[in-house]
């Protein structure tokens, strides 16, 4: 992984040993087949430090996604609605690019269907990205591109659902011309006001 900057020291190492191991766990395994006890044999250390520092498996993954979703990702700012989106797109494609990566997160997609626990790391992760990148979104209806009713996390959720569908569901490559057609797609329908706000009971629009 690419992990973000944390201090340094044992600790910080044998967490990153840690992580390491259970990407490659989830990898090998799935979601429904990674073990403590392998992760902590990869990682060499004892499994009573994984349960005593992370409390089992959920907790191990969710100190995964923290760690994936802690990288430091620029907001674009490329002065249009397409390019910003496209930028976006792209680094969604070019984060999981990586093999392993790209089957352990995978994995948790595929364990979050019917997994709560699963379902609750991937949202978190999910909704923490799109509130960084609302900004684009809402620069976006400043300069009149959208309808003023737009919805931001609407229009980013949908564009990484479409972007992990086509590559987990339809197999698509993680490359450049995925998240073009993908980004595309998405300025599209928020231009054409599929992505507003949902009005309240009994609001007026």
């Amino acid at each position: 992984m690419h992990r973000s900057q944390r201090p340094g020291g044992r600790t910080a190492r044998t967490r990153a040993t840690v992580l390491q191991a259970v990407v490659a766990e989830l990898a090998e395994y799935g979601y429904a087949g990674t073990s403590v006890e392998r992760v902590a044999q990869r990682a060499g250390i004892a499994k009573t430090t994984i349960y005593r520092r992370w409390g089992g498996l959920d907790g191990l993954l969710a100190d995964l996604v923290a760690e994936y979703a802690a990288q430091e990702i620029p907001v674009p700012d490329e002065g249009d609605l397409d390019r910003d989106l496209r930028a976006v797109a792209r680094m969604v494609v070019a984060g999981i690019a990586d093999p392993a990566i790209r089957t352990a997160f995978g994995s948790m997609l595929a364990a979050a269907v019917q997994d709560p626990a699963a379902r609750e790391v991937m949202s978190r992760f999910l909704g923490g990205r799109v509130a960084r990148m609302a900004v684009i979104i809402d620069r976006a209806v400043e300069r009149g591109e959208l309808p003023p009713d737009t919805d931001a996390a609407e229009v980013l959720r949908t564009l990484a659902v479409m972007i992990y569908g086509r590559l987990f569901f339809a197999g698509e490559p993680p490359e450049p011309p995925l998240a073009d057609a993908a980004a595309a797609t998405i300025a599209a329908a928020a231009r054409a006001g599929a992505m507003r706000l949902v009005p309240g009971p009994g609001a007026v629009r």
